[in-house]
């Protein structure tokens, strides 16, 4: 394809994503589509990445900082964040950015359209908030998404684009893992990802931590635990009465959320990869037994691999 005619074909569908788009991209006519999409996986990458990190709090400054350990000298990164931003919010200037100067008063930082129009990125990685629900209600999600890859593919069209699918409250009333199981496929594939390819070719791929957060607590409940983590709880922070975050991921939800980028943006298995990382700040974080670390990367290998959505050729 021309590289222009990403943004061309994304044009279109600025104006009507939520409308003509879903129904054209949706049901077993859009999955089939999707198939199509992806039949091809990306190429692995030859060297390492420049990366770009859009979104909020499920980003936060730890995870990118750990990936960037993980993927060694020459990986860099930079992000702009705020507290439960949306696409749209970071996208339209008359938005407001909740936590804007807090989030990002860090080295990293770098203003997104500044950075992204630069085209100085390998891949771009865009975060939308949660509920998922409420944004694509509320917040135009698939507009917002397809609005964000034109801009990239604008500036350099061998940006790899992904979505970075999350999670929602873990004390959800469907039930945490009910709802990961069912979120994918309805709304961040259904009603964001699959409209907002409605009028291009380019795929957008996927990075699954909700799935692979899913398949992690699956493997430890059959295992009757695991050094240091026995439920879902472990994986995410205390609020300072010490009563459970429900939806902050803790140094070791960070850990294995790292893991899952560097295995979709790299290609590769991340069996063996160090356990012990510092935060963002240089403090030690707070490292996996050996026991939940191998069992992290293998559940994290076991479904980037399968998932035809994250580019990666087995």
């Amino acid at each position: 394809m021309k590289p222009m005619s990403r943004r061309i074909a994304l044009a279109g569908l600025i104006g009507a994503a939520v409308f003509g788009a879903t129904r054209y991209f949706g049901g077993a006519k859009g999955e089939e589509r999707a198939r199509a999409l992806y039949a091809n996986p990306l190429a692995k990458p030859e060297g390492k990445l420049q990366v770009y990190h859009l979104g909020h709090s499920l980003v936060g400054r730890d995870m990118p900082a750990m990936l960037a350990q993980m993927a060694g000298a020459g990986h860099d990164y930079n992000s702009q964040l705020g507290w439960g931003a949306s696409l749209k919010a970071h996208w339209d200037p008359d938005e407001p950015i909740n936590g804007f100067e807090f989030e990002n008063d860090h080295p990293k930082f770098r203003p997104a359209k500044e950075a992204i129009g630069s085209g100085d990125y390998d891949a771009l990685v865009l975060t939308e908030m949660v509920e998922i629900r409420d944004a694509i209600r509320y917040h135009d999600s698939a507009r917002y998404l397809a609005e964000w890859a034109g801009f990239a593919w604008d500036a350099n069209p061998q940006t790899r684009i992904y979505l970075y699918e999350t999670w929602h409250n873990t004390d959800d009333d469907a039930g945490w893992l009910t709802r990961i199981d069912r979120d994918l496929r309805e709304h961040w594939q259904g009603r964001v990802k699959y409209p907002a390819l409605a009028n291009t070719d380019a795929p957008i791929h996927l990075i699954p931590a909700g799935q692979v957060m899913a398949a992690f607590i699956r493997a430890v409940d059959a295992r009757g635990g695991v050094e240091g983590i026995s439920t879902l709880n472990d994986l995410f922070a205390r609020n300072e009465d010490g009563t459970p975050d429900t939806i902050h991921f803790n140094d070791l939800g960070a850990y294995l959320v790292a893991l899952t980028h560097y295995s979709v943006l790299y290609h590769k298995a991340p069996i063996g990869l160090p356990r012990e990382l510092t935060r963002a700040d240089g403090t030690q974080a707070v490292a996996p037994s050996q026991e939940a670390a191998a069992l992290m990367q293998q559940v994290v290998w076991d479904v980037v691999a399968k998932h035809p959505e994250t580019g990666v050729a087995v």
